[in-house]
């Protein structure tokens, strides 16, 4: 038997219309890549949206043609996550943080007929243009005057397809599983592969992250999104923020410490959302003027583990909340979120600290288990760890015209297989152990590079650290660490081994330390461990030759 309830399709286009109306007055304040400040209100967002809409529609854009975007994040990027799919058509965001060979790569893959980039990018553009096959148009992300300035041949003003439609548009209805958005993976290793999202998928998960508790997001909240709109839907809050109305501030391309004080500052801004490698630079500005942007209260970390050390500084030196969330872009991107219980409010502050180094709790729709090398499910006690594998209706059930990386990415019954070693203890917290491939075996015991590096990030002369496994003869593997040590400092291998002493076991204390200019990184922000892998391929480990 069937409910008698209303079949109505969850789409995109419903969240923004949601945001005009019920919150009319809540604001998107840009920062323009011209240097200035835009701002508007969720009803002006909403009508510019529409009339981009009907703009596509004219260009030729028809339900399921992907629609390209290189851009920072600001209120036209903005703008195109909803016009784009609102139509049926597909938004594929672009990092142009990759290597141009991938760019044109995931263009071709992707066969974009539109490709829409902020001025910053026409550089970028103009080298990759000729060499992507379906592409036939570009617009330029700017004012009229600007755009027509930028030399770019053959493109077409933002500004200019707006003016140039009709208002009164409407929006289309159709099936809620139709593709949405399409984002590439930053490809690690070999070509990046392609997630598609459906608009469902979008819309459950924005639900989903804020029944997951307090995340900042209410109507009283100015939320600054530093993670980018070009990459896994900014973490979901380009659709959850309309839902609550609360401000949303966009950085543009100013992302360095000094900027984002700056703006958070000026602009009232109470949570933010960001990679470690950005935490690091505002904490540097915050410690050069000895004070937080004056309304901030919290900060989210995700894409990488944010070294307990940087928690501690955030919460113990300028009172700031942090809250770790763990995900991927296969999980569109959030799978967890770690928010104390209640009843954790007595804990002491490094107890409290011990919760948050964990990646947190599941979101709702997100199932998850750890899985032993037999392929066995094993218990959730907070000791036992495997891969963690997830399953729910926001994550994907395949990579986007990819058969060769779908024949590994799922287990027998379906699961993705994140890659991800993990434990979950009885609470239900999670916590992320190591990658599978990072993981180092020596002597037949395991030791997590992560909490090694997160264990070495702790010296206050270092900037960043990454382990690796090199082999041995008696042990089979043992963790080299390659550091970079601030500017000036000049440290010695022992020494770092020496901070490491009481803070991990014996057996974990690296064999040797290599100090590097910088330590090389993926798309996203990330350490490329494959880079350190081959970069140090010939290195032996003090001893291991003998």
């Amino acid at each position: 038997m069937r409910g008698l309830m209303m079949d109505r399709p969850l789409l995109i286009s419903s969240l923004i219309e949601y945001g005009a109306e019920v919150h009319a007055t809540s604001q998107i304040v840009s920062r323009r890549v011209e240097g200035d400040i835009h701002r508007y209100s969720f009803v002006e967002a909403r009508s510019r949206i529409a009339r981009l809409a009907q703009g596509l529609l004219e260009l030729g854009v028809r339900p399921g043609d992907r629609v390209a975007t290189i851009a920072w994040n600001g209120y036209r990027h903005f703008e195109l996550y909803y016009a784009i799919s609102g139509i049926g058509a597909v938004c594929h965001t672009i990092n142009p943080r990759l290597f141009p060979e991938q760019i044109v790569y995931v263009l071709n893959h992707a066969a974009d007929r539109i490709l829409f980039t902020d001025l910053t990018f026409v550089p970028l553009v103009e080298k990759i243009a000729p060499a992507v096959d379906a592409l036939e148009t570009v617009v330029l992300m700017a004012d009229d005057g600007p755009a027509a300035e930028a030399g770019l041949e053959g493109a077409a003003g933002y500004e200019t397809l707006l003016k140039d439609s009709a208002d009164g548009f409407k929006w289309p209805e159709f099936d809620e599983n139709t593709a949405a958005g399409l984002c590439y993976t930053s490809g690690t290793t070999g070509n990046p592969k392609g997630v598609l999202y459906s608009h469902r998928s979008n819309v459950l998960h924005a639900l989903a992250a804020l029944a997951a508790g307090e995340v900042h997001l209410t109507q009283h909240d100015r939320v600054l999104p530093v993670v980018p709109l070009f990459h896994v839907n900014a973490w979901g809050l380009p659709y959850a923020v309309p839902l609550t109305g609360s401000t949303l501030v966009f950085p543009g391309p100013g992302l360095d410490g000094a900027s984002l004080f700056d703006l958070m500052d000026a602009e009232g801004v109470t949570s933010a959302w960001g990679v470690p490698t950005i935490w690091f630079g505002l904490l540097a500005e915050m410690d050069k003027r000895g004070a937080k942007p004056g309304a901030l209260e919290a900060v989210v970390v995700g894409g990488a583990a944010p070294p307990r050390a940087m928690i501690e500084r955030f919460e113990h030196n300028y009172g700031l909340d942090v809250c770790h969330g763990w995900g991927m872009t296969e999980m569109s991107p959030i799978g967890s979120l770690c928010l104390l219980r209640p009843d954790m409010d007595a804990l002491s502050p490094e107890q409290k600290i011990d919760v948050k180094t964990r990646q947190g709790r599941r979101l709702f729709g997100v199932e998850m288990k750890i899985v032993g090398d037999d392929g066995e499910n094993l218990p959730h006690d907070g000791v036992a760890f495997g891969e963690l594998h997830v399953r729910g209706p926001f994550i994907t059930s395949g990579y986007y015209e990819d058969e060769i990386a779908n024949e590994t990415a799922f287990d027998d019954h379906g699961w993705f297989r994140t890659g991800d070693v993990a434990k979950i203890d009885p609470d239900g917290y999670m916590a992320i152990v190591d990658r599978t491939k990072d993981m180092i075996k020596s002597g037949g015991e395991w030791i997590s590079s992560i909490d090694l590096e997160n264990a070495a990030a702790g010296h206050p002369d270092l900037l960043e650290a990454a382990v690796i496994a090199r082999p041995h003869p008696k042990w089979g593997e043992r963790p080299l660490l390659v550091a970079v040590s601030r500017e000036g400092v000049t440290l010695a291998p022992d020494d770092v081994r020496a901070f490491l002493e009481d803070k991990v076991a014996s057996w974990w204390i690296p064999d040797d330390v290599v100090f590097v200019a910088e330590l090389p990184h993926t798309a996203t922000g990330k350490v490329r461990k494959s880079t350190l892998r081959q970069q140090f391929k010939d290195y032996v480990l003090p001893g291991a030759g003998d």
